[in-house]
C-alpha cells in the first residue's frame, strides 16, 4: 500500500494499555444503530486483516460476544474502552472504533448503516466501497 492510497493511524483505549495501528484508506466511517454500536456511540472503521497491527496490549484485552457469538467484540480489562472487534460481516477483518484513533474522528464522513435490520442492511457494507 502507498501512502497516496492512505496511511497509517495509531490508536489506543483510554489508559493506553492497548495500542494498535491501522490504514486508513479513505475518510468514509459508518454509524452503526445496532443496540451494541449505538450505546457505545461507535464510530465504525472497516478494514482487512492486512490493514491492521495490534502493537501492543493483547494481554489486557477481553472478549464480549452476544446473539449469534459471530462477531468478537474486544475492550481492554482496565479502562473498558472498545478499540476495535471482528465483525460479523468482515469475521477476517477489523472494525476498529475511529473515535479511538489518536487524531480523533472529526475528518471522517461518517454514514449511517441499519444495524436494527442487519440481516437486510449488510449486503451494502460487505461489498467493495
Amino acid at each position: 500500500m502507498t501512502d497516496h492510497e492512505g496511511a497509517w493511524q495509531s490508536g489506543g483505549c483510554h489508559c493506553g494499555a492497548v495500542r494498535f495501528r491501522v490504514f486508513v484508506a479513505g475518510a468514509k466511517a459508518i454509524a452503526c444503530n445496532c443496540s451494541i454500536c449505538a450505546k457505545k456511540g461507535m464510530v465504525n472503521l472497516i478494514v482487512t486483516s492486512e490493514q491492521f497491527e495490534l502493537i501492543d496490549g493483547a494481554a489486557s484485552l477481553s472478549t464480549y460476544q452476544f446473539n449469534t457469538r459471530a462477531a468478537r467484540h474486544k475492550f481492554c480489562k482496565h479502562c473498558g474502552i472498545h478499540p476495535f472487534s471482528h465483525p460479523r460481516s468482515h469475521p477476517d477483518g477489523y472494525d476498529v472504533n475511529a473515535r479511538c484513533l489518536d487524531g480523533g474522528c472529526d475528518h471522517f464522513e461518517v454514514e449511517g448503516f441499519d444495524g436494527q435490520n442487519w440481516e437486510a442492511s449488510v449486503a451494502s457494507i460487505q461489498s467493495p466501497r
